[in-house]
């Protein structure tokens, strides 16, 4: 078995030290905050069979000061190695929620005491160029530490399936911006919009009322039946690829009602056809 060293990046507050533990939890021996000079010493561990050491997790970041700038000559010669498999991991997640997430917790940003959008902004600009470089890339906005954790285990477990897919079915309103991660993106604002049916307005498209409301509309229906076809001859074309993970966005105005039923619909049928799906509705609770 090559050995294996994943790199944990990103930017500070998208989730590196929940990522972190969840590797731990898998067993790869964790080391976080390790300066990059010391990545090549650190990768002798694997050449010393006595520690056993096999797979192992480094979290680097922005508190590395200058140092990163020497990241991209490092990551060349490990990737130039043939006995080890790096990757890197790329944490982000958008202005809001990063500003969000610093509001919560009270702490400040790393890069000083400034305001936070534009502490924000520059370690976005620091960081581009091993952003760049990255393997994977995942945008934390909608993962809770829980929905983070699941996605992590289910990509870097090693009982995971080789050619497994793993389908995230997202509902969401278009007045509270796109999902970043979406590999596909279907908008079905053109359906009639159970909002301005007073009975159905304070209710979702997890209730019944508003299923069967939809069910009722020709379009409804034959955009949902179009949908599971398309979504039927792609998945395996990105399975084929080796795609680990594909995100599913279903949008309408305000993510309550329309795309949540049918972000539904999909995501049973999915499962009904054998892949392994999951869905979450992001807005349907504002």
């Amino acid at each position: 078995m090559t050995p294996q060293l994943l790199i944990i990046t990103g930017l500070s507050g998208s989730g590196m030290s929940s990522a972190m533990n969840v590797f731990e939890d898998l067993g790869y021996f964790c080391v976080d905050n390790l300066p990059v000079q010391l990545i090549p010493s650190f990768v002798q561990l694997f050449e010393r069979k006595e520690f056993g050491v096999t797979r192992a997790a480094l979290g680097l970041n922005i508190r590395e000061g200058e140092f990163l700038k020497d990241f991209p000559q490092v990551y060349a010669q490990l990737r130039a190695r043939g006995d080890l498999e790096t990757t890197v991991l790329f944490l982000e997640a958008s202005d809001s929620v990063l500003q969000r997430r610093y509001s919560e917790t009270r702490r400040p940003h790393p890069l000083g005491e400034g305001r936070v959008l534009e502490s924000i902004s520059e370690e976005r600009k620091r960081l581009e160029p091993i952003r760049t470089l990255a393997d994977v890339v995942i945008d934390t906005s909608d993962h809770n530490v829980h929905s983070l954790r699941s996605w992590l285990k289910t990509r870097f477990a090693p009982e995971s399936a080789e050619n497994q897919t793993d389908i995230t079915v997202v509902s969401f309103g278009f007045k509270y911006g796109v999902p970043l991660d979406a590999d596909l993106l279907f908008d079905v604002r053109f359906l009639p919009n159970p909002y301005f049916v007073p009975e159905l307005r304070e209710l979702t498209g997890n209730d019944q009322p508003v299923i069967e409301y939809l069910e009722k509309n020709d379009e409804a229906v034959e955009t949902t039946r179009r949908f599971r076809e398309m979504l039927d001859y792609l998945m395996p074309l990105y399975q084929r690829e080796g795609k680990s993970y594909v995100t599913v966005a279903i949008g309408c105005t305000g993510g309550k009602h329309r795309s949540v039923a049918i972000a539904n619909a999909l995501n049973q049928h999915l499962n009904r056809e054998g892949f392994r799906a999951r869905v979450t509705h992001r807005d349907v609770k504002k």
